[in-house]
């Protein structure tokens, strides 16, 4: 058995899971997902409790089991608190703010990057170099941080650029360290 896939997933209080067939569908205060699960998988919602089985022990039953039921709790945990990515913004001049729903950065080209907010996002700007983008879909947040950090990746040499609050830079010695 999956260790991932056979795990429970407890519903929170507010937070109204539905099965319609094949679809999913959970409901938060004002949120709500959905997805269609493998017709494969059989999802048993009962008692505040989902849990997750497959019809046999092949290869393709055994990673869909696990993935799933990271899936689905994905969605239960996004309704219920949400997911979080914080990038870092590091340079001389590079700064970011928001005029609406538009982020606007400055990282060193000759004009101001505008990011508009997808559906479904929100990014806040604490500070002029702290980027927090928050949503209830797990993917769409981590894409979202993506596609910011990819207007400007982190320089080996200078440390210059965007990356995210957790990564560890480490800057490369010049040519003149070369020499012996």
């Amino acid at each position: 058995m999956s260790r991932i896939g056979r795990m429970p997933i407890k519903i929170p209080d507010g937070i109204d899971v539905k099965q319609d067939g094949a679809n999913i569908t959970v409901k938060g205060k004002d949120i709500a997902l959905s997805m269609t699960v493998h017709p494969d998988m059989t999802v048993d919602v009962k008692d505040n409790v989902i849990t997750i089985s497959r019809p046999s022990d092949e290869k393709q039953h055994r990673a869909l089991h696990g993935l799933t039921r990271s899936l689905i709790n994905n969605m239960v945990v996004g309704v219920s608190t949400g997911f979080s990515k914080t990038l870092d913004i590091n340079g001389v001049g590079y700064k970011a703010a928001k005029q609406g729903n538009i982020l606007v950065m400055n990282l060193g080209y000759s004009h101001p990057i505008e990011f508009p907010e997808p559906e479904g996002i929100t990014i806040e700007v604490p500070a002029p170099n702290k980027i927090i983008v928050k949503g209830a879909d797990k993917q769409l947040v981590g894409e979202t941080a993506a596609k910011i950090r990819q207007f400007r990746l982190p320089d080996a040499y200078k440390g210059k650029g965007i990356k995210y609050s957790y990564e560890v830079l480490r800057i490369k010695e010049g040519k003149t360290g070369a020499k012996k």
